[in-house]
């Protein structure tokens, strides 16, 4: 089996405060090789706060986590276009490899 080295980005979102649907377009439309879209149930937010979902509170803030990637030299550039939709620190990267 053969390997390719691959970037891997994981975006730290909140709910309702970022504008989740419109990144996931976007990242469809640059035909990223793969992405998921994680939903918490809990997270201490870049803030200092933390949220979480409970039964008495049925929040719309709740930690979600964009998970993607694609060749490096590709994540470079669709990381220069995300930096300007979303804080720096929400945004980690660590290179990999795919089976193929």
């Amino acid at each position: 089996m053969s390997h390719q080295a691959v970037t891997m980005v994981r975006l730290y979102l909140v709910e309702g405060r970022d504008d989740v649907s419109q990144l996931i377009e976007w990242l469809q439309q640059q035909e990223v090789r793969g992405f998921s879209v994680f939903r918490g149930v809990a997270g201490l937010g870049s803030d200092g706060h933390i949220h979480k979902a409970s039964l008495l509170d049925l929040s719309s803030h709740l930690p979600l986590v964009i998970e993607f990637f694609d060749s490096p030299e590709k994540i470079a550039n669709l990381l220069n276009h995300i930096e300007q939709l979303v804080k720096s620190d929400t945004i980690v990267q660590w290179p990999a490899s795919t089976g193929i």
